[in-house]
């Protein structure tokens, strides 16, 4: 930051706060990552924390090579990102934030950054939004026709949030054990042989298996026999078909 010239709250907190570490307000919970830039509270929170920021203007912060980077067309909003070189990534063009620095001992014909002297595309000037703000602030010495009015700013449709984990009890009010629920008609039906039949009842039985530590749900359905019995089946079975008989030998 040069001295004298003051930067936006928002554009300082991009640079000074810390993304991709853990949050320390939701140590436990899973996918506690600090990626998301709270630009009215000009603080790094993680998606558990957004209920508490719903009304603020949120930016997301992702990562290419080892930098963070934000959005273009997200970026565009709230600053003028003409001249900064964009890349490409899952088909959306982002910037990085911050400048990065490159030693060269001999810098011949080409494109080159006008803070960090790394080489760039034409006709781009800028590799970082970091290196535009301070070209900007050495040669004009002041970033306003730069800033855009934004009031509003949410996450991007694809962005999830994830679920607290919660309880045993709190997601049902069922025993965490599985749980049989029995059918309201029981299916039935019917083997005969000789013109008589024999009227046999199934009972469907569900049961549903509580997978733990998971969200979802898992159908299991189970056949009991009512009132038939493995010696009723057998005889049963022995009258659909009885024993062949031979022809005597002559």
């Amino acid at each position: 930051m040069i001295m004298g010239i003051q930067r936006p709250a928002w554009l300082e907190a991009l640079y000074t706060q810390k993304f991709f570490v853990g949050c320390s307000y939701h140590e436990t919970a899973k996918k506690n990552e600090k990626n998301i830039c709270c630009l009215d509270c000009c603080v790094s929170i993680c998606p558990h924390c957004i209920p508490s920021h719903r009304f603020h203007r949120l930016l997301q912060v992702r990562r290419y090579v080892y930098h963070e980077v934000v959005r273009l067309d997200d970026l565009q909003k709230l600053i003028d990102c003409s001249n900064v070189q964009a890349y490409t990534i899952n088909s959306a063009k982002v910037v990085f934030i911050k400048k990065r620095p490159q030693n060269r001992q001999f810098k011949g014909a080409g494109n080159y950054c006008t803070s960090c002297d790394r080489s760039l595309q034409e006709p781009y000037i800028h590799c970082s939004l970091g290196c535009k703000v301070d070209f900007v602030l050495k040669h004009y010495e002041d970033l306003t026709p730069y800033l855009r009015s934004c009031n509003t700013l949410t996450l991007s449709p694809d962005f999830l949030i994830p679920y607290q984990d919660m309880g045993e009890d709190e997601m049902t009010n069922e025993t965490p054990h599985s749980t049989i629920v029995d059918c309201d008609e029981p299916m039935s039906w019917s083997s005969g042989s000789s013109g008589s039949s024999e009227n046999m009842s199934i009972a469907c039985t569900t049961q549903i298996v509580r997978k733990k530590r998971s969200g979802f749900y898992v159908n299991v359905c189970a056949r009991s026999a009512n009132k038939v019995s493995d010696e009723d089946m057998a005889t049963s079975m022995s009258r659909r078909k009885g024993i062949p008989h031979r022809s005597p030998l002559c």
